[in-house]
């Protein structure tokens, strides 16, 4: 079976997030399951300069404003297309913006040509290569399935992936004069979306199949709490949308192998974290001492919860907690945490940026993860969490439930606790969860047995590839049928 997946980043090439980890480990689990997946990506400078021969499939004169060609390429296990178009992509700065985090003006022209080029491929714009499935990922490569729609594959089965559903691609009306679709795709069952035009919205609307990365979630978009605007259009999708929980790299997240830590080891082995957990103290500037060490790996943002965190981060160090975060985001909640470790120097230790090695060193050395998010669609800190005996505690949503069992007292006494949820997003129901793990930390047999059942969840892709074949399938039966 042939997939084309359409993607704005994928991991080791380009990554903001655990899209590009997603996009990059789906390909190679999903070929155990006799699935070819090509992976057509923007030639950002990075991915340029990841592969030295170039050899062009296809070229364009004119693609949205200048010449453009596609590359077949390989790194590693991946099978990549990469669109050089450097008019578009070729800049300093983020995926989606400037150096400054600024979003780039002309987003929706960059991503409108990825998806042009995506459903030119579904139509068989490359020699000999023409996919079975075209597997697209949220906004930015949503229009691929609206240009297939509208054009000349319109007969090829979609699967589109919703990785957050906040994010949607609304742009004013006036740039669908500019698209190259037909006037009768501007209308409620394409792509017209209050009044202007929506990139996920026609991703939604044209896909044969939605999926979403967690089961809890795929239903939680159904409520107008979660739906962000979409949710009648979901719901009336509703047969069509399936939740399939994220897996993880277990060879790249692998604690007896981990190149990035200081100290490796296994289920049967933990004692041996505890050098990574000096390296943790020394970055953070921490107390040396054998009190709870929690972190945090995340966006600063309000989505991720992080201003709930900080409103109770006095009382958490009161408790007797010390706390490392890693992030970046929003300048007051930057601010904020800055402000608690000045506070309480050697308790709190941040860390402004992103930092791949030492994420994971915090997960190969820290007792626990704070993921406190007020909506989550999957989440893989806390898989990466699990599969580095680094305990979770999680706000009750999306796949963090769907992914963390509770450590109450039915589930200790079990021995099937793998780490803790609290609800509501409130300081309070944090701040006692915090305390509850604190206690589970001081009993440590009860606390060795939660981080060894954590390790052994199958926290791989394995069974969600499985899933996304067999979507696969049923497609193709559908079209057959």
């Amino acid at each position: 079976m042939q997939v084309l997946a359409v993607t704005p980043e994928i991991f080791p090439l380009i990554k903001t997030g655990g899209l590009a980890d997603v996009t990059g480990a789906l390909p190679v689990a999903l070929a155990k399951h006799g699935v070819a997946t090509r992976t057509l990506v923007p030639g950002y400078p990075v991915v340029m300069a990841a592969f030295k021969k170039k050899k062009p499939v296809h070229q364009y004169a004119g693609l949205h404003g200048g010449k453009a060609a596609v590359h077949a390429a390989r790194v590693g296990e991946l099978d990549l297309l990469v669109l050089e178009a450097p008019h578009l992509f070729d800049r300093v700065g983020g995926p989606y913006g400037d150096a400054g985090g600024k979003d780039w003006p002309d987003n929706w022209r960059r991503f409108a040509a990825l998806s042009h080029v995506g459903a030119d491929i579904a139509a068989g714009a490359l020699t000999g290569y023409r996919p079975d499935i075209v597997h697209v990922h949220d906004w930015q490569a949503a229009m691929t399935l609206a240009y297939m729609r509208f054009g000349d594959a319109v007969g090829v089965p979609s699967v589109i992936t919703v990785h957050n559903l906040a994010f949607q691609g609304q742009f004013g009306a006036a740039i669908f004069s500019e698209l190259g679709l037909p006037p009768r795709a501007m209308a409620l069952d394409g792509v017209e979306y209050y009044g202007g035009v929506g990139f996920l919205k026609a991703g939604l609307q044209a896909a044969w199949a939605i999926t979403t990365v967690s089961p809890t979630y795929a239903q939680e978009i159904r409520t107008p709490q979660f739906g962000m605007g979409l949710d009648g259009l979901v719901n009336s999708r509703a047969a069509d949308l399936h939740g399939i929980v994220n897996g993880i790299d277990v060879d790249i997240w692998n604690p007896a192998a981990d190149p990035h830590l200081a100290s490796r080891y296994t289920r049967t082995t933990l004692a041996a974290r505890k050098p990574n957990r000096r390296v943790v103290e020394q970055r953070f500037g921490l107390d040396r001492d054998d009190s709870p060490l929690i972190c945090v790996v995340s966006r600063l943002t309000w989505q991720k919860g992080m201003d709930v965190l900080a409103a109770v981060l006095d009382e958490i160090v009161a408790a007797g907690a010390r706390l490392a975060v890693l992030g970046s985001g929003d300048a007051g909640l930057e601010g904020a945490l800055h402000a608690a470790a000045a506070r309480h120097p050697g308790r709190v230790g941040v860390v402004v940026g992103y930092d791949e090695a030492l994420s994971h060193v915090m997960q190969g050395g820290c007792d626990g993860i704070v993921i406190p998010s007020r909506f989550e669609p999957c989440g893989l800190t806390q898989l990466y969490g699990l599969r580095y005996g680094c305990v979770p505690l999680v706000a009750r949503t999306g796949g963090l439930a769907d992914t963390i069992i509770d450590a109450n007292e039915a589930a200790v006494s079990a021995g099937v606790a793998t780490g803790l949820q609290f609800a509501p997003e409130s300081g309070a129901a944090l701040l006692h969860a915090v305390r509850r793990m604190i206690a589970l930390h001081a009993d440590k047999a009860v606390w060795s047995t939660i981080q060894k059942q954590g390790m052994k969840a199958d926290v791989s892709w394995d069974g969600s590839a499985a899933k996304y074949a067999g979507l696969y399938k049923s497609l193709l039966a559908r079209k057959a049928a």
